[in-house]
Formats: C-alpha cells, structure tokens, sequence
C-alpha cells in the first residue's frame, strides 16, 4: 500500500505544476494583449479644415502626429502618397468588428443600410463664428452651473425622470470655433492598455467640460479620428458617429464610412460604439440590434447634435440610488430635447462628467479609466 501511494504522488504534483504554467502562461498573455499598453501603428493621415480662414484659424496649436500626411478636405487633387491606402467602399484594411447584426462588444447599430445617405453633409452657410451670437459673452463669465465666453457657452444641470428614479447630468453647449470640441487620447498616446482618469485628461487639457469617449483602446474595431487626424477606420458592426469641421454630425452604419469621404468633407472627429439614439430623420427608436445587456438600464453617456454650434452631452448615473437608463429610454431623452442626432459612448462604470475641474455625477463602482475623453476647451485666450 505504501508503494502505490508513492507513485501517486508524482502525477499530482505534475497536474499542479501543469497548472500553474498554464496559469502564468494566460496571465503573461493577457498582459501584452490586453493590459500593457502598447502603441499602434497610425494611419497619421491629417485632414485640413476647408473653412478655416485667416480670422479662423481652427485647430491651431492642437496636438498633430509628427509624421502626419496631410490631407486637404474638400475637393484636395492631390493623392496620398504609395502604400497609403485609402479604399473605396469603406474600410483602409484591418481586423473585421466582433460578431455580426450590430452585435459585438460595443454597443452595435440601429440603422440599417438604408439610412446612410451618401451625400455630404447638408450645408449650413452660416458660419459658426455668426450663430447664437447672444448666448456668448464679452468676457469670460463663470457661475457653479455655467460659463461663457466670446467662444463657448456651457450650462450644466443635474435632472431626473421616471418619477425620480434616473437621475442624469445634461450639458448644453454652444460653441463659435469647432476646435473647442476636443477629444483627448489618454498620456496623449494612440494604443492599446493606454488609459487615464477623465479627471486627469480634463486636466491636461484644460478643458471646461470632460467625459468619457467611446474606450477605443479596448478593441481593434471601428474608425477612431481625433482632432482632424485620422488614426484608424477598421471594419465595424457598429453605428459611427461623425463631427465635422462645418459642426455638423452625422450618425452613420459603419459600413457607410469611407477613408475618402471623411476627408472629403472634413471630418474633424468620429467615434465608434453606438448605438445611434435617433433615427434618420430624428426621430425616437424603439428597437436595437444589440444585445439584452445593452439596451437594458445601465448608466450611460451620450452626445446629443441639434445643429451646427449647438451641442449637448448627457451622463447618466446607474446601478445605486439611480436606477440607470434603457437604449429606449435614452433615446426617448433625447427626442424629447429636441436633437437632430444622437448617439451612445462607452457606459457603465467608465460614465463619468468632469465639470470645472471635479467629477460631478456617481460614477458606478468608482468609476473607472478610459483611453479617451471627450473635452470642451477654450482654444483662444480670453482676459
């Protein structure tokens, strides 16, 4: 008896050294693929601002890549240069989004084909810089819940629904020069595992307003330009959202996006999660191709589009004394505000405001980092 016990011996202990290799061997890759941070090769393609005139000098002074091939928008004749490629039919190469239907790890889709329109987008001819020239001040006037300026105007308000038990924090804005809509890369990196506080993106940006972006450095997925530089446009099942430097935004399927209509008609940022939260012609939907976990109550963040100029971002607290906000429920809000445009960022615990410096909803969990933000900055310098 004591002989055989011995030979088990020998097989446990090699079951359990085979585990724990297998163990660091999964730790080990999850690191390099998922946590430590790692940057990524950049298209680095800069598209220019087709309305930037001598008294508007938009996008000056905002972090470019060094090595950018700058693109004129707008009818530009010259071509990128070799290797750089710029395909028709949507997509510049890449790994294909997760899954299919608009279900993935991001927030899917609610249009279809049929609600992309081909065309630019519709022209506005009056110029940021004369719109709502009453809701900007002289001088910069600043209250716990507002501020203004020759360039930004900024009211922020903390409302409930459903009888008080959603409670969201809305951001009206109203900008003169597009370049005060910003987005931020955490340390300022393109890649992977990259993250930061929103706080601390607020911070080194000098932004106003903060909150969290669509957490592009979670996936390889999706189109992702920043400030006027294009650095990704893979394939995607999700909706992509689109600012361009007119301050118009279009909502689109992800296969409607192309590498040359966004420079054609200056997309000055995008942003892939979604879903759209307002149809094409603005009005509210009831169904999505996502999946139940989703389009359940969760805490969210959303951006709202009424025209150019005129903006809103929403941050809604979930999971504790406020119950969270369905897709439905959501896009409802934002029908009921009056938006053109809607559409859905990264939520749960990474819904996060910073307003004036301070985090000002109940980020669930705590809160947590991301890999991008959404800013309001000043880009002028006002006394």
């Amino acid at each position: 008896m004591m002989q055989k016990t011995k030979r088990k011996h020998p097989l446990l202990r090699n079951l359990i050294i085979d585990l724990v290799c297998t163990g660091i061997a999964l730790v080990v890759f999850a690191l390099f693929h998922h946590v430590l941070p790692r940057q990524q090769q950049s298209m680095g393609i800069v598209i220019a601002n087709p309305y930037q005139t001598e008294t508007n000098d938009s996008g000056a002074g905002l972090p470019q890549p060094e090595d950018g091939l700058l693109i004129a928008a707008a009818g530009a004749s010259d071509s990128p240069s070799d290797g750089m490629l710029l395909a028709r039919g949507g997509w510049s190469g890449g790994k294909s989004g997760k899954g299919g239907n608009g279900m993935n790890s991001k927030g899917g889709s609610a249009l279809t084909d049929g609600d992309a329109a081909s065309d630019a987008p519709a022209a506005d001819d009056t110029p940021l810089s004369e719109k709502f020239a009453d809701r900007y001040t002289d001088e910069v006037v600043i209250t716990d819940s507002s501020y203004s300026s020759p360039d930004i105007s900024i009211t922020v308000t903390e409302e409930t629904a459903a009888d008080g038990r959603i409670t969201y924090y809305l951001a009206d804005i109203y900008v003169r020069d597009i370049a005060c809509f910003q987005s931020a890369l955490a340390r300022n990196t393109y890649g992977s595992g990259y993250r930061d506080s929103i706080t601390d993106m607020a911070a080194l940006n000098d932004a106003l307003l903060a909150i969290n972006g669509d957490y592009y450095g979670n996936t390889n997925e999706g189109v992702v330009i920043r400030n006027g530089v294009i650095y990704r446009a893979n394939r995607t099942t999700c909706d992509v959202c689109v600012l361009y430097y007119d301050g118009t935004m279009r909502v689109m399927p992800g296969n409607a996006f192309t590498v040359e209509d966004a420079i054609a008609d200056g997309a000055w940022q995008a942003w892939t999660f979604g879903p759209a939260l307002l149809d094409t012609d603005g009005s509210a939907l009831a169904a999505f191709a996502s999946t139940g976990r989703i389009i359940s109550a969760n805490p969210r963040t959303a951006i709202g589009y009424y025209e150019p100029g005129h903006y809103c971002m929403i941050v809604v607290d979930g999971r504790g004394e406020s119950a969270g906000i369905s897709l439905p429920e959501l896009s409802q809000l934002f029908y009921d505000l009056g938006c053109a445009a809607a559409y859905n960022l990264d939520g749960g615990n990474s819904s996060i405001m910073v307003w004036q410096d301070a985090v000002i909803n109940a980020p669930s969990g705590g809160g947590r980092e991301s890999s991008d933000a959404l800013l309001i900055a000043e880009v002028n310098d006002h006394e």
